[in-house]
C-alpha cells in the first residue's frame, strides 16, 4: 500500500469518525428540554414579554401630575413625591400567583428606588391611620422579593381601620375568587385626594379622601370592567353598593385605565358595568 493510500483511508476515517460522533450529539435530549422549568416569576415575566396584554393594566394620565414611577416584582407604582403615597398601583393577579407559602413580612421599609420620597413607617405611627396596602401582601406569596416589596411605604396610604380590614378587605378576596376562577385579572388601585387634606408625620404623608380600584377580566369570553369607591372612613355596606364604572372612576381621578383596549371594546365596558357577570 502506497503512502498515498495510507493518507487517503486515515481522512476517510477521521470524517466517518466526525460524523458518528455529530450525529450521537444530536441525539441526545436537550439541555432546554431537560432543565427545570423556571419558577412561576421567571416564567411570569418570559410571558410579559410574548403577551401583548401583559401590560394591561399600567394606565396613564389624562392631566398633569407630579410621580415616579417604578416596576417591582410584583406590581407597578407610580409614586407622589409631594403627597408621599402612591398615586396609582397596578398589577396582573394570575391564579398561579396565588399558590405559593411565602409567609407575610412584618416590617415596612422605603422603597429603595424613591429613597428620596418615600416615607418610613415611623410617619404613619399613632396617627390612628392604618398602613394601607395597595396591591396586598396575601397576593405576594408566589415570591419572596415581591413579599418584600409589598411592604415597601411606597405601596401604602394612610388608610381608614375599619376600611382596610372591613369592605377594601372583602374586596380584595373577591378579586381573590375571580383571579382563580377566570386565570387573571387587571388590577389598578390608589387614592383619590381633595383640594385640601391631612397630613401625618414628620415627612407630611397626605391622608386620602377616599380609595378607588378598578378590575378588568375576560368573563366567558367576553372583557369585563368595573370600578369601586370607598371614602377613606368606616363602611359596612354591600361589597356591591360600592360599584362605579370605569368611566365615573377616570372622571374622579384624571386617569386612563385600560388604554391598550380596543377603542370600541374600552368605550363599550367603561360606560358601564355588569354586577351579575361578576356574582355580585
Amino acid at each position: 500500500m502506497t503512502q498515498r493510500n495510507c493518507t487517503l483511508i486515515f481522512a476517510l476515517l477521521g470524517i466517518a469518525i466526525l460524523c458518528i460522533s455529530l450525529a450521537f450529539v444530536l441525539m441526545l435530549p436537550s439541555r432546554q428540554a431537560s432543565a427545570e422549568l423556571p419558577s412561576p416569576s421567571k416564567r411570569m415575566n418570559q410571558s410579559s414579554i410574548q403577551n401583548p396584554d401583559s401590560m394591561m393594566e399600567i394606565p396613564r394620565y389624562t392631566i398633569q401630575r407630579k410621580g415616579k414611577q417604578v416596576m417591582h416584582t410584583g406590581y407597578t407604582v407610580n409614586f407622589n413625591p409631594e403627597w408621599h403615597i402612591p398615586n396609582w398601583v397596578a398589577y396582573e393577579l394570575t391564579e398561579e400567583e396565588l399558590e405559593g407559602d411565602i409567609p407575610r413580612a412584618q416590617n415596612f421599609e422605603p422603597d429603595p428606588q424613591l429613597s428620596d420620597c418615600t416615607p418610613t413607617t415611623f410617619d404613619y405611627s399613632r396617627s390612628g391611620y392604618d398602613r394601607g396596602h395597595m396591591a396586598p401582601a396575601v397576593n405576594m406569596k408566589w415570591s419572596q422579593q415581591a413579599m418584600n416589596e409589598s411592604f415597601y411605604t411606597s405601596n401604602i396610604c394612610p388608610q381608614n381601620h375599619n376600611l382596610n380590614s372591613g369592605v377594601w378587605q372583602q374586596l380584595e378576596e373577591r378579586v381573590n375568587i375571580w383571579a382563580c376562577s377566570y386565570g387573571n385579572i387587571y388590577v389598578v388601585c390608589g387614592p383619590i385626594m381633595g383640594e385640601q387634606y391631612e397630613t401625618i408625620g414628620r415627612a407630611k404623608v397626605a391622608v386620602p379622601d377616599a380609595f378607588f380600584k378598578v378590575l378588568l377580566c375576560h368573563i366567558n369570553g367576553e372583557w369585563q370592567a368595573i370600578g369601586f369607591y370607598f371614602k377613606n372612613e368606616a363602611g359596612t355596606r354591600p361589597l356591591r353598593s360600592y360599584a362605579r364604572s370605569i368611566d365615573t372612576i377616570e372622571k374622579m381621578t384624571g386617569i386612563d385605565f385600560f388604554h391598550l383596549l380596543d377603542d370600541n371594546i374600552e368605550d363599550k365596558i367603561e360606560a358601564r358595568y355588569e354586577l351579575e357577570a361578576w356574582g355580585m
